[in-house]
């Protein structure tokens, strides 16, 4: 089976990737290796080059790049000081690329193009132009902005593959869904951390309102007054934008950091530093307020056998199972979510973290993801 897997994100770049966060760039990657492993002939579509052992076609950048010359500017440089440049000139190598790789599988050079990361309708609505199968997966909720909320559901007739059943939610209930499809790793990415500190609690994400954040500071510091006996700090990691149009960072997030109980130790770029981070930690908390198509950052943390406590929002219940991997409260009001998931942190104590990590390798390895994409593929082709 010859596989395009098309990634057509501007941020699938060895120059870009590894200072962003963009999980599904990493997932495309495995999954394309994974399937050639597997013994599939796959092409991986990117905007720029990237390390990885299978065969990668890139776009042509010249024009993305002669901008950024004369702007004396990277490509993060442009995205933070003029966004809308950066996404125009984004679009354009989406365009490219997307129409590339339907072209060479016109050209039987391919039995199946799959569009990895579906955050724009290029390909959704050009896919007819495509002789080949085209499958979707989309890494968002399909309701979270109104660009999604307006073209999606004029193609259910396309083939969707789901990252969890949660995520189905957002479309209507006769949209051609080919699979539901959990996230998985390589085993060996993570490991437990032999006799983990367990004195703090971890956040690893965008420190943006959906995600919560605030709730999780005003969590720890319920906890830490309920039980002065057992004080625990909040670690923060993850991406903030620190300029004064962020009032979320600049108004509830760093005046808190204060205390002496919460801080923020910047983004984490390495896997032995998430491991540390995750395997010490006594539960990694989630307290998102939108539904979370699925959310890496939980089996990763699982794979360190660390437990997991959160909202009961999009998939979060789907990856986390009650009382054996980790705590999901109800999503109710913002006070009551607090008293909740300061409970939440002393029952943590009680699961075992020897059967989060098995609960990792029996539902969340990378193999078992490949498996499940070959079959639906095996599925749209015959």
């Amino acid at each position: 089976m010859r596989v395009a897997i098309v990634v057509p994100h501007i941020f699938m770049h060895q120059d870009i990737l590894p200072k962003v966060i963009f999980s599904p760039g990493t997932l495309a990657i495995e999954l394309a290796e994974g399937l050639q492993d597997l013994g599939l002939d796959v092409t991986l579509f990117t905007p720029g080059p990237i390390d990885t052992k299978v065969s990668n076609s890139t776009a042509d950048l010249s024009n993305f790049d002669a901008e950024l010359r004369g702007r004396s500017d990277t490509y993060i440089d442009l995205l933070k000081k003029h966004p809308l440049t950066f996404i125009t000139l984004a679009r354009q190598v989406q365009a490219e690329l997307i129409t590339e790789a339907y072209k060479r599988a016109n050209a039987n050079e391919f039995d199946l193009v799959h569009i990895y990361t579906n955050e724009e309708e290029i390909a959704l609505v050009t896919a007819d132009l495509c002789k080949k199968p085209v499958v979707f997966t989309h890494h968002d909720p399909f309701n979270f902005l109104v660009k999604y909320k307006a073209i999606f559901p004029k193609y259910l007739h396309r083939n969707f593959i789901s990252i969890s059943n949660s995520q189905r939610r957002g479309m209507p209930k006769d949209t051609n869904w080919l699979a539901t499809i959990y996230h998985g790793m390589d085993p060996q990415a993570y490991k437990p951390v032999e006799n983990p500190r367990t004195d703090y609690v971890a956040y690893l994400g965008r420190i943006i309102e959906p995600k919560g954040v605030h709730l999780a500071i005003q969590t720890l510091q319920q906890h830490n007054r309920v039980h002065p006996n057992d004080p625990l700090v909040l670690k923060i990691a993850g991406k903030h934008y620190s300029g004064k149009k962020d009032q979320y960072w600049q108004e509830q997030i760093l005046p808190q950091l204060d205390d002496k109980f919460i801080e923020y130790v910047g983004f984490i770029e390495s896997s032995n530093d998430k491991q540390t981070f995750l395997g010490n930690a006594r539960a990694l908390i989630i307290p998102s307020l939108f539904e979370e198509p699925f959310g890496m950052v939980m089996i990763e943390a699982l794979a360190c056998g660390t437990p997991v406590i959160g909202i009961n929002s999009g998939a979060i219940s789907e990856v986390i199972s009650q009382h054996k991997t980790g705590i999901v409260v109800p999503k109710t009001t913002e006070s009551q979510m607090i008293t909740d998931l300061t409970r939440a942190i002393e029952d943590i104590k009680n699961i075992d973290h020897t059967i989060c990590r098995q609960e990792f390798e029996k539902r969340f390895t990378l193999q078992r993801m490949c498996q499940e994409h070959l079959q639906a593929y095996q599925k749209l082709i015959g």
